[in-house]
């Protein structure tokens, strides 16, 4: 495995404690109750996956009031800001500047250390990061056009003027398309992951490290922080909902992991890029147990603060906030309902009045 970068003040290295290539390696109970928990919790998120999520049923996208479900997305929550005072150009540009940053420094890393780099859970969540600034600012940059060229048609009130009908024209929400989904589903598997990089190395593995003469360089502090901080901002500009069960793709992307490094070491005798994924000692099944169970926390923290975030901005700004729940999507539909009826109302009467004035100059 040459790839692997050698031992370094940037990369933690620790001694080989078995041979990973042997039967009585992974033939014992300490691997079977391992594999049972990496199980049941791919278990548990296919089901949640299968029950909720969006792209698995189909729905129209007319204008009709239906009854929202846990997984429905629409498109334009992908580039748009939480109030409408905030314009999706702000959102554009930020993620642009988060993409180049966490570019730069993952080339940076690749370029210090190696791509062995990639051997770490880390760096996988935050290649996932820059990924998803990636789509994002896509995203961004499509919506900010789609913006812009309906503004060039549209009128006051954001309704536009057929003027051969006589009638106006309200647009609706349109659903997301399978690549808006893969978009959430990175936003909230990458929100937890980040929690759970950055808590496990900053809480555990750093106390750990300190007493075997580990520095923490420039780009080790940038790699388990400001991850989580360009996130958190990003959280902050946009109007993304973030359903509970979308939890599912946070433990796939941990299990994924799991059995990626299982899968190496069955092949080649290494070292274990975290103490805690080694079979060998008794306490194993206990740290692959404390390990998933710390994933609840990690990504309910961040459901907190999206809560929190929507809880707030309807309080304060009701009238601009676009968080996205049933009740303000119905009133939102009988806004526009009502709006309609009063201008078709209002047109009828016109034109009634002008029939009148012209009957009576006739006579």
């Amino acid at each position: 495995m040459s790839f692997l970068p050698g031992p370094s003040s940037h990369t933690w290295q620790p001694t080989i404690t078995s041979d990973t290539t042997t039967l009585s390696y992974w033939l014992n109970w300490r691997f079977f109750f391992c594999a049972l928990w990496i199980l049941a919790s791919m278990a548990l998120a296919f089901f949640l996956i299968f029950k909720y999520e969006g792209f698995n049923k189909s729905r129209s996208n007319s204008g009709e009031n239906q009854e929202q479900e846990a997984g429905l997305l629409y498109e334009d929550e992908a580039w748009n800001t939480c109030l409408e005072g905030i314009d999706p150009s702000w959102l554009l540009i930020y993620r642009i500047i988060c993409f180049i940053v966490l570019l730069a420094l993952i080339i940076a890393s690749v370029a210090a250390d190696g791509a062995g780099i990639l051997y770490f859970y880390t760096q996988w969540t935050f290649t996932l990061v820059t990924v998803y600034f990636g789509f994002g600012s896509y995203f961004s940059l499509y919506g900010c056009s789609l913006k812009q060229n309906k503004f060039g048609s549209s009128t006051s009130n954001g309704a536009s003027l057929d003027a051969e009908l006589g009638t106006y024209i309200i647009d609706t929400r349109k659903t997301a398309g399978l690549w808006g989904y893969i978009f959430q589903i990175i936003f909230q598997t990458c929100a937890g992951a980040v929690v759970l990089t950055d808590s496990v190395f900053w809480f555990i593995l750093y106390p750990f490290l300190t007493s075997k003469d580990y520095s923490v360089d420039f780009l080790i502090f940038c790699m388990h922080s400001i991850n989580a901080l360009f996130l958190l901002g990003d959280t902050s500009l946009n109007c993304m909902r973030f359903p509970m069960f979308r939890f599912a793709y946070f433990i796939l992307w941990t299990t994924t992991f799991v059995i990626f490094q299982w899968i190496i070491h069955v092949c080649v005798s290494l070292w274990w890029p975290y103490p805690f994924l080694d079979l060998s000692s008794p306490y194993a099944p206990l740290w692959y147990l404390a390990v998933a169970l710390m994933h609840f926390p990690c990504y309910g923290f961040f459901v907190l603060i999206v809560r929190v975030k929507h809880l707030w901005l309807s309080r304060l700004f009701p009238g601009s906030s676009r968080f996205v729940s049933k009740h303000a999507d119905t009133l939102q539909f009988q806004k526009l309902m009502s709006l309609e009826l009063k201008i078709t109302i209002g047109k009828n009467e016109e034109q009634k009045e002008k029939a009148t004035q012209k009957d009576q100059k006739a006579k």
